[in-house]
């Protein structure tokens, strides 16, 4: 078993050491992360200047360039060999609903699910590293339960959001749907030492749709979520009325 690491919070975070310790001994692993935080740069790929790919002290390799410029060079180049999977994480901060089209952590682990490959993305619902531990040992549970099911050779995108508690290995978890948020709150507007105007993006919204079955509901019931997701993106079920309304005949 050939297992690749990836994050969006850096080579540094201490998300990503967590979870290279909690997946020992099931693999021969490989981590390659960003240089610098990359959170919310979604599934970009670096294409208007070369990348660099360094050693660090702990054996880690680092991209200076994005979550998905990692793994997609880990594919491409940097490995000599294919991993059977990949595991994006821990992320500082919770990715559900409409996060996971930000993400960064997501979409490391979706670049290596539209390769092919098996991947499944960690974070903790709240900032701060609080019970990094306990989320280790979910992770660990949840790749040794994926492991060991009879899949049928398809590849696979979970998404597991890990409440921060010391009993996160302990609490039920919970397939669910993603849910929805209201738009993010306003962009905060400041005066840099020049006089000129500057933006921040402001914060997340509230949970819009938050009901039972959702990411958020699980997660607030203290319960850990595991979402599966797709990359199709194709509304099906509009597609009659636009065929109609667009005069199309195919």
């Amino acid at each position: 078993m050939r297992i690749l690491i990836a994050n969006d919070d850096g080579y540094l975070a201490p998300g990503l050491a967590a979870l290279v310790r909690a997946i020992e001994g099931l693999g021969e692993i490989d981590v390659i992360a960003p240089e610098q935080n990359a959170s919310g740069t979604s599934n970009s790929l670096t294409l208007g200047r070369p990348l660099q790919v360094y050693k660090a002290a702990n054996g880690f390799h680092y991209v200076s360039g994005t979550p998905s410029d990692s793994v997609h060079l880990a594919m491409t180049g940097v490995l000599p060999h294919r991993p059977d999977l990949v595991l994006s994480g821990i992320n500082n901060g919770a990715n559900m609903g409409d996060d996971t089209l930000y993400s960064g952590t997501v979409a490391a682990a979706m670049e290596g699910f539209l390769f092919g490959v098996p991947a499944i993305a960690f974070s903790q619902v709240q900032r701060g590293w609080e019970h990094l531990d306990a989320a280790a040992r979910v992770a660990r549970s949840v790749v040794e339960q994926v492991l060991a099911l009879p899949l049928d050779g398809r590849p696979f995108l979970l998404n597991v959001n890990i409440p921060n508690r010391p009993d996160a290995d302990q609490l039920p978890r919970k397939l669910t749907r993603l849910g929805r948020r209201h738009a993010s709150e306003p962009a905060i507007r400041q005066t840099n030492p020049r006089g000129e105007t500057i933006y921040w993006i402001g914060p997340a919204g509230d949970a819009r749709e938050a009901g039972e079955g959702t990411d958020f509901h699980a997660t607030a019931s203290g319960c850990v979520s595991i979402t599966p997701l797709q990359v199709d993106l194709t509304d099906h079920a509009a597609l009659p009325a636009w065929r109609e309304a667009l005069g199309t005949v195919a």
